[in-house]
């Protein structure tokens, strides 16, 4: 029995940016998503766009992935990438504190280039096979996912990857949750009735 492929008409876009510290395993996770297999060594990325038709819950979508550059001398174009995402999966890895801290400073300047108080994102704790090189414990990254009112996942792109699709699909069904057109609309309505007071 063939599986139906994805029906080609309408299908709504969803771009997903992949944002984190250098180093963390951004771009494996996302390659293991798209490819199905695990890169050791590559370049830094600057930035890699990934684009796929997948289904979650029965619902199709094409995927529009963002891998982004972790490294500080890039950090003019993140606001430019910020402005785009529709969803932000906000990658640290479990045996770098740094990259754990600095997901607050990615959270925070998502929220202010969307001007939000909130917007749709997942927190990744990646590389968690390294058990005995892990020094973010899982209690303080929900603690912090749970300060920031952002759903945590576990993952590992290692073979056999952990939750890497889960984590892609999560992110879909909470920007599928989230009351952005209203808002979207509001914020429309605020506009013209400021045009009017001209």
């Amino acid at each position: 029995m063939t599986r139906a492929g994805p029906p080609s008409e309408n299908l709504p876009t969803v771009k997903l940016v992949v944002v984190g510290d250098g180093g963390v395993g951004k771009s494996a996770i996302t390659i293991q998503f798209f490819q199905k297999l695990f890169v050791t060594d590559y370049d830094p990325t600057i930035e890699d766009s990934y684009i796929q038709h997948t289904e979650v819950d029965g619902q199709w979508c094409i995927l529009d992935v963002l891998d982004t550059a972790g490294q500080e001398e890039f950090s003019a174009m993140r606001e430019q990438y910020m402005r785009k995402g529709d969803g932000f999966l906000l990658v640290y890895s479990v045996t770098d504190k740094q990259s754990f801290e600095n997901i607050r400073h990615f959270h925070t300047q998502i929220l202010r280039v969307k001007d939000r108080e909130t917007y749709p994102m997942l927190i990744a704790a990646n590389k968690v096979d390294l058990v005995h090189s892990r020094v973010v414990s899982e209690e303080a990254g929900r603690d912090m996912a749970r300060h920031l009112n952002a759903p945590y996942i576990e993952t590992s792109a290692k073979e056999p990857p952990l939750n890497i699709d889960a984590a892609f699909h999560e992110l879909v069904r909470i920007i599928r949750n989230h009351p952005q057109q209203e808002e979207k609309q509001r914020r429309r309505r605020k506009f013209f009735t400021k045009c009017q007071i001209l």
